[in-house]
C-alpha cells in the first residue's frame, strides 16, 4: 500500500488563523498510525506570493514526511522557488516528478503569471510527454495540478479553471498508466471523471467555496467556519486508487460517543 496525502489552498497570509489550520493538518498527518509516504500540496500555498508568506509556509509545512509543492494562481514563481523550495530564482513553470515506491507522481504547474485561470503551455506539454516516456512501462502514474480541467458547477471556479482541457484529456486517455488526476483550487472536496479517469479535488485547509446551489453573492460565497480538511489517496498493489477525505477538527478528536 502507498498512502499519499494531498493538502491544498493553505493561503498563508501572515495571519494566525490560516497558519494554525495548516499546522493542525500537518500534525494530524504526522500522528497517523500509518503515516503518509508523501504529502502533495496542490497550490495556493500563499495568499499573495510574498517572501514572508513563503517563510511562514516553509515553517508550518516542515515535516520528516516528504512534502512536494506546486504553485497556484495566488502564488508567485520566483519567491516560491527561492523562499519555499530554496532553489535558484526563475520565472519558468515549476514542474517536478517523484517516485513513491512503484508510483510516479507528476506535478504540473498550470499557473499563468498574473492571471487567475490556468493553462499548460507548449513547453510544459513537451516536458510532460518526456516524463511519461521515461516513466516505468507498467507502473502507475498520477498527475497533480492546481487548476481542475473540468467544470465543477462552481460559479467562481469554473471561470478560472484549466483552459483547453481537451489537450490534456487526449494525453490522459492515451496512457493507461495514468490512474488519476489530482487538483486543488476549488476549496471543495469533489470527485468526477476526466478522460475516463478519476479526477479528485482536494479540500482547502483555509475555507470552503460553495457550489452554484449554495452561494449568494456578494456576501455568501466562501465559508470560513468548517474545520480544515485533507485528501488521503491509497494505492493498492495493482495501482488502483481509493480516496478518503478527512476533516481535521481544530478542537481535537473525541473518541467517546456523546451521551
Amino acid at each position: 500500500m502507498i498512502l499519499v496525502a494531498q493538502v491544498s489552498d493553505t493561503h498563508f497570509d501572515l495571519g494566525a488563523r490560516n497558519a494554525q489550520r495548516a499546522e493542525k493538518v500537518m500534525d494530524f498527518l504526522a500522528d497517523l498510525p500509518r503515516r503518509p509516504d508523501a504529502i502533495l500540496h496542490t497550490g495556493d500555498v500563499t495568499e499573495s506570493g510574498g517572501a514572508a508568506q513563503y517563510a511562514e509556509a516553509r515553517a508550518a509545512l516542515k515535516s520528516d514526511i516528504p512534502v512536494y509543492s506546486i504553485p497556484g494562481n495566488h502564488d508567485e514563481r520566483v519567491a516560491f522557488r527561492t523562499e519555499l523550495l530554496g532553489v535558484e530564482a526563475s520565472a519558468d513553470p515549476i514542474h517536478h516528478v517523484h517516485r513513491i515506491g512503484e508510483l510516479t507522481v507528476v506535478m504540473v504547474d498550470t499557473t499563468v503569471p498574473g492571471e487567475p485561470g490556468g493553462r499548460i503551455d507548449e513547453q510544459s506539454y513537451d516536458w510532460l510527454r518526456g516524463v511519461l516516456a521515461r516513466a516505468p512501462a507498467h507502473a502507475p502514474i498520477v498527475l497533480a495540478m492546481h487548476h481542475p480541467p473540468v467544470r465543477l458547477h462552481s460559479p467562481i471556479v469554473d471561470d478560472i479553471a484549466l483552459a483547453e482541457p481537451g489537450r490534456l484529456a487526449e494525453l490522459v486517455a492515451g496512457d493507461a498508466r495514468i490512474r488519476a488526476v489530482l487538483a486543488g483550487h476549488a476549496h471543495s472536496s469533489a470527485v468526477t471523471l476526466f478522460a475516463g479517469r478519476p479526477l479528485l479535488i482536494a479540500p482547502s485547509t483555509s475555507s470552503v467555496l460553495g457550489g452554484a446551489w449554495e452561494i449568494r453573492p456578494p456576501d455568501r460565497v466562501m465559508d470560513y467556519s468548517p474545520d480544515p480538511a485533507v485528501a488521503l489517496h491509497v494505492f493498492d498493489e495493482t495501482g488502483a486508487i481509493t480516496t478518503h477525505f478527512r476533516t481535521v477538527p481544530m478542537a481535537g478528536c473525541t473518541g467517546v460517543p456523546p451521551s
